[in-house]
C-alpha cells in the first residue's frame, strides 16, 4: 500500500485506531515479557548466590567440627 503523504500513513485508510492500538498492545506486552524476564532473572542469581553462601558456610562449619574431633 502506499501513502501519498505522513498524514495519509497515520491515518491507515480511516483504520487508524485498530491499527495503531493493535501496534501499541503488542509492543506493551513484549516489553512487559522483557520486563518480567529481567526481574526473574535478578531473584534467580539472588536466590543462587545465597544457595552457594549457605552450602559454603555449612561446609566451614563442617571442617571446623571434624577438626575440633580431632583434638
Amino acid at each position: 500500500m502506499q501513502f501519498d503523504s505522513v498524514t495519509d500513513f497515520l491515518n491507515m485508510g480511516g483504520y487508524a485506531f485498530y491499527v495503531w492500538l493493535s501496534f501499541g498492545i503488542t509492543f506493551g506486552a513484549m516489553a512487559l515479557v522483557v520486563i518480567q524476564s529481567y526481574i526473574k532473572q535478578k531473584s534467580l542469581l539472588k536466590a543462587v548466590i545465597t544457595e552457594q553462601a549457605r552450602k559454603a558456610r555449612i561446609k566451614k562449619a563442617r571442617l571446623q567440627e571434624a577438626q575440633d574431633d580431632k583434638y
